[in-house]
């Protein structure tokens, strides 16, 4: 159920219209791809993915031996 939740989020702004006007034309995009800073953000953005990631999966695994030892 989790992950199709998560699917469904993730997809949800895939279908959303909200930019309205040319969908094809992002303009800070293509100055920061002119630029070369474009991959900056991809950089900074998959690192916080990442250390997000990282921390669930650290709180997750706190949790199971919690829940292992009050058994």
């Amino acid at each position: 159920m989790n992950y199709f939740l998560t699917i469904c989020l993730l997809l949800s702004g895939y279908f959303s219209k909200a930019q309205g006007g040319n969908p094809n034309k992002v303009e800070m995009a293509d100055v920061l791809h002119q630029n070369g800073k474009i991959y900056l953000v991809v950089l900074v953005l998959v690192t916080i993915f990442a250390g997000i990631i990282f921390l669930l999966v650290r709180i997750e695994r706190k949790l199971h031996k919690l829940e292992k030892n009050h058994s």
